[in-house]
């Protein structure tokens, strides 16, 4: 069930400059949007980066896919650590990552860290080690924060589950129990309810030496009550050995307060705990998943530019755009983008028709096209 997590998708393409690369801006601009809407649409600039030779681009080319597909896991795995932590309010993980599809493009103008240097010295080591930076602070943080949630978990079910095994310091006081005492110890017997009747006739009989009229019922859950029985300690065995007879589950429990007292403090510590880092840590996550964010965009931008002059040559002259289909559209979509550029690609223009699959033409798991595409994959959660 997916809590109204609407993400969605963006294409990246480029066609090259018709006389301008303003025309190709608005020949696609026209053509997307006079079938009502296909996608809604926005420059994507790039900035004239130096370029080297054709060995260097084709090298750059596989680089920029693995730095790509690196990137995006990191990406993922923020937002997906996003909703792990914000657990019951996984609604809210849209708000805290990802601006719209407009942003998308502002985010872009604003935050592209690189401008017009040479392509072999584009920080791409920049861009690796800001996202593997924050791939392994979040493997240290999430390591952390799970810790002490997992023990918080482990000591509430110490505190849940049958009167056999769960915590009994919420439960029993110490007026429930004849302490310190030489000859007498109190037993706590668990007590289906079931048989309750029989443990009221018999408790007293069970064993010599157990001090009548002295088992009251301190606490019950949905089956069984928890009682106290106070007797003499050279009879325990033969006690609890008669009492299984009959289902009556004498519990292994020693009074001590002091234990009790720190198993409270401990649950009141980690909860507190988790309170004090969950802000911070949700901060964190809103930070770095920007950041993955943004260096994920500069590596797609990259990878437009290097394709688009391994495809339409040299001098550089492409128009890269942003577009954020119409999910029920989408189809449409490819066909008009089809029908504008087939003309590129003449070999593509014989043997791809817009509704066939070619199966061998997928480059490296990347749909083929006689433009350049690629895909701003937003949909970042798969929620279970």
């Amino acid at each position: 069930q997916d809590k109204g997590i609407k993400m969605t998708e963006f294409w990246l393409i480029s066609a090259p400059g018709e006389k301008t690369c303003q025309q190709t801006w608005e020949k696609l601009h026209a053509a997307t949007t006079k079938h009502n809407n296909l996608s809604t649409n926005s420059k994507f600039n790039i900035p004239d980066l130096k370029v080297g030779t054709l060995d260097v681009l084709v090298g750059l080319s596989d680089e920029l896919a693995k730095l790509d597909a690196f990137v995006e896991s990191v990406v993922k795995k923020v937002a997906q650590y996003m909703a792990d932590v914000l657990e019951d309010s996984k609604d809210k993980v849209q708000e805290n990552l990802l601006a719209n599809g407009g942003l998308l493009e502002q985010q872009w103008q604003a935050e592209c860290k690189f401008h017009s240097s040479s392509l072999d010295t584009v920080p791409f080591l920049f861009i690796f080690k800001g996202v593997n930076q924050i791939d392994n602070d979040l493997k240290a943080r999430a390591s952390a924060y799970n810790n002490l949630k997992g023990n918080l978990q482990n000591l509430e079910r110490k505190n849940a589950g049958s009167l056999l095994t769960r915590s009994l310091a919420d439960i029993v006081k110490k007026e429930d129990f004849v302490l310190d005492s030489e000859y007498l110890v109190t037993l706590l017997v668990i007590v289906p309810k079931l048989n309750y009747n029989d443990w009221v006739k018999q408790y007293e009989t069970l064993a010599e030496m157990v001090v009548p009229r002295s088992s009251n019922v301190l606490f019950e859950d949905q089956d069984s009550y928890l009682c106290n029985v106070t007797l003499f300690r050279k009879a325990v065995d033969d006690f609890k050995h008669k009492a299984r007879e009959y289902k009556f589950m004498v519990r292994d429990f020693q009074y001590n307060e002091e234990e009790m007292k720190a198993d409270k403090e401990e649950m009141n510590r980690l909860s507190t705990d988790k309170k004090k880092q969950f802000g911070p840590l949700v901060r964190w996550l809103k930070v770095n998943f920007s950041e993955a964010f943004i260096a994920w965009i500069h590596v797609k931008a990259l990878r437009v530019f290097v394709e688009s002059v391994l495809r339409y040559g040299l001098p550089v002259n492409f128009q890269a755009m942003l577009l954020q289909p119409n999910k029920k559209t989408m189809k449409k979509l490819r066909e008009v983008l089809y029908d504008l550029y087939k003309h590129l690609d003449s070999s593509a223009a014989a043997i791809i028709d817009a509704t066939m699959d070619i199966p061998g033409l997928n480059l490296s798991q990347q749909e083929y096209y006689p433009y350049v595409y690629y895909k701003i994959d937003c949909n970042l959660l798969e929620f279970k």
